[in-house]
């Protein structure tokens, strides 16, 4: 593998692929402070749905919550994150691995300037179809603009329907918190 490739030995680094609420840069910061923008790829013959885990709703984020499924024809957009291995277990964490509610799974991805790139991602397991919070989709939608998805992906994450949950979502509070702080920073 040419440098700067990904996962080469020693590295300590592994390349995990985002699709749902750590399109956000200040999103997987909260708890992955090590990643690194790699790439926007392409995920062929998936799509992206929503659910809730064995029919329960994100305590988290009041609603579905993000997976891919395997769709011939699909395809879902990411953003391909390099992330230190020493952030593995707090991504699993995040990803509710140890809670058995997303498996790690392996996927090819291809990126713009046609590479493919072998990464980590998530798959929710045995769950129930349901609507996002508008807030988890919000999230979403501001990660696929922050890193420049394809606008017709873009129009189709705006297009979903959310199930208009208008409670306090304390991570919204959190996310927003740290980019109203990188603003400042930056200015």
């Amino acid at each position: 593998m040419e440098p700067g490739g990904g996962t080469e030995p020693g590295g300590g680094c592994f390349l995990y692929y985002a699709y749902g609420s750590n399109l956000l840069r200040e999103r997987l910061l909260l708890s992955n402070p090590s990643a690194a923008l790699c790439a926007v790829a392409r995920l062929q013959d998936f799509k992206l749905e929503f659910g809730h885990h064995q029919g329960r709703t994100s305590s988290v984020w009041h609603g579905g919550t993000a997976t891919i499924v395997q769709s011939p024809g699909d395809e879902v957009w990411g953003i391909v994150w390099k992330m230190n291995a020493s952030n593995l277990s707090s991504l699993d964490k995040q990803e509710g691995v140890e809670d058995g509610i997303y498996v790690p799974i392996e996927v090819h991805v291809h990126t713009q300037a046609g590479k493919v790139l072998t990464c980590r991602s998530y798959q929710m397991k045995d769950y129930v179809c349901g609507p996002p919070s508008p807030q988890y989709k919000k999230v979403i939608c501001m990660g696929a603009k922050q890193n420049g998805l394809p606008t017709d992906y873009q129009n189709k994450l705006e297009a979903i329907e959310t199930n208009s949950y208008a409670g306090s979502v304390p991570i919204m509070e959190k996310i927003e918190a740290a980019i109203k702080t990188k603003k400042i920073n930056s200015a």
